[in-house]
């Protein structure tokens, strides 16, 4: 039964975007059946064909080998305790364990791992264990970037997409190059931004929203594969499954009217560096990249979660107001009588902020969007997901994944919550990420930086419904099992 509601949510997703067309008499009926037909076969091939299936496990495996890796360099400068070395744990789950020790309090030793309760144990520190996995991932994809390897794999989904939803070629190699990096993808048809259409363009940030790139992958896949082991393939299937989802979503929101300048062809991908730049150069340049990344990542969490909480603290104050007795005790009649007038009042607007906080309000809104994915029927676990993925929309993926990364290990959420939860916040679908993709875009070709700022919001909306449609797909083929999760 959910996954019928899954089924069904693809359709309902598709209604939504269309309600907020800038024109309703132009459905790309075409693109909308191809797309969806491809999400379908796509996630049919991750999650029951066993070939393909066994592709997600040893994908993972490789993604979890960099992750290890990435940590050597942050246990060289922060020492072993701090980032400790997984190989030191016990027992056939490794490197698991000590995300399974993150997630349980403070200065409590997990079974039959080398620090004791008499060793300082600083458990999962985000600065320390997950920032430098950004530069390293930066750093390899700017290394395997420079050697030719990423080239021919883009090219290959661009055509592949052009091929099968008849999109123009530039949009569909900006879309599968964003598979690997973000607005980055954009210099691959930067000469051919000046000419593009409008819905080209929003077609290109929805692609940007809807994905992640490569070198934020690892920050996501730590906080989870103590749980879910296989959620680093996941990952990456899920960036690969949102491509199709946003160019649907977008296509949608801003019809295309126009004849697009590549319609029928796939333009050479070239390189934005100079070609002769060294490999070392390549894998220096793409560490300090990475740098300026974490360093961006760590500065927006604190801006953003300060501010959510600064607010969340006002309506706490204001919630105070809920027992609030005024002018009781006043020996004026007439400031007792004003208290009996207004005290009713404030306590109504006590009653209402005991229940706001943004965490529910963003909730609220998600939740009609969160039950067409199909996530759950029970009520709880249905609020705890629309949570979740409502905290994206402002607090960027990081806060929710790491939420769900404590929900899941203490078995709060069941299997298909996990799994559907987790290809949702799969993207750069948060409003932090718009003045980054709009002003990366705009930068790239300033004489269309008014269109693109007038698709920024609209293709955040689409990325939003891509991911939702993204979690859609993971519910059509989820069962019930260990194969999934790769337990």
């Amino acid at each position: 039964m959910l996954n019928l509601l899954s089924l069904v949510g693809l359709a309902g997703l598709c209604f939504v975007a269309w309600l907020g067309s800038e024109d309703r008499r132009r459905i790309p009926w075409k693109l909308l059946i191809s797309g969806i037909g491809l999400q379908l076969v796509l996630g049919l091939l991750i999650f029951r064909a066993p070939v393909t299936r066994e592709v997600v496990v040893w994908l993972s495996g490789v993604l979890n080998a960099l992750i290890d890796a990435s940590e050597a360099g942050a246990r060289f400068l922060f020492g072993p305790i701090i980032v400790p070395d997984p190989s030191a744990a016990s027992g056939p789950q490794g490197a698991g364990r000590w995300l399974a020790r993150a997630l349980t309090p403070p200065f409590t030793p997990v079974q039959g791992e080398r620090l004791g309760v008499n060793n300082l144990d600083f458990g999962y520190v985000v600065a320390f264990r997950s920032l430098p996995q950004v530069i390293f991932f930066a750093a390899i994809f700017s290394l395997l970037y420079r050697l030719g390897f990423i080239q021919p794999i883009v090219r290959v989904f661009a055509k592949f997409f052009r091929s099968v939803m008849n999109i123009s070629g530039a949009e569909s190699l900006a879309g599968a190059a964003n598979i690997f990096v973000g607005i980055e993808s954009a210099i691959a048809i930067k000469p051919f931004l000046r000419n593009m259409t409008r819905s080209e363009l929003c077609a290109i940030l929805a692609s940007c929203f809807g994905s992640i790139a490569s070198t934020v992958l690892g920050l996501y896949a730590g906080f989870l594969r103590g749980t879910f082991p296989l959620i680093a393939g996941h990952l990456m299937s899920a960036s690969i499954l949102t491509i199709p989802a946003a160019f649907i979503m977008a296509k949608i929101l801003v019809p295309e009217q126009e004849i697009p300048e590549t319609l029928g062809k796939v333009p050479e991908l070239g390189q934005e560096e100079d070609e002769k730049t060294s490999p070392m150069d390549a894998l220096i340049g793409g560490a300090l990249d990475g740098v300026k990344m974490a360093v961006g990542i760590a500065a927006a969490l604190i801006a953003i979660l300060g501010l959510v909480a600064l607010l969340d603290l006002i309506f706490a104050n204001l919630a105070s107001l809920a027992t609030i007795q005024l002018w009781q005790g006043s020996e004026s009649a007439i400031l007792r009588q004003l208290g009996n007038l207004l005290s009713p009042v404030l306590q109504l607007v006590g009653a209402i902020f005991s229940v706001v906080t943004l965490d529910n309000i963003t909730g609220a809104l998600f939740l009609p969007l969160t039950f067409l994915t199909g996530v759950s029927l029970d009520w709880n676990e249905l609020w705890t997901a629309s949570v979740l993925i409502g905290q994206r929309l402002l607090k960027t993926a990081i806060p929710p994944y790491l939420a769900l990364a404590n929900l899941s290990a203490e078995g709060a959420l069941s299997d298909r919550a996990l799994v559907i939860i987790s290809y949702v916040l799969c993207g750069f679908a948060h409003v932090p990420s718009v003045g980054i993709f709009v002003g990366g875009l705009a930068a790239l070709v300033p004489s269309r930086s008014h269109d693109i700022s007038s698709l920024g919001w609209k293709a955040l909306w689409a990325g939003t419904l891509a991911t939702l449609m993204t979690g859609c797909i993971a519910g059509v083929w989820f069962y019930d099992g260990t194969t999934v999760l790769g337990r």
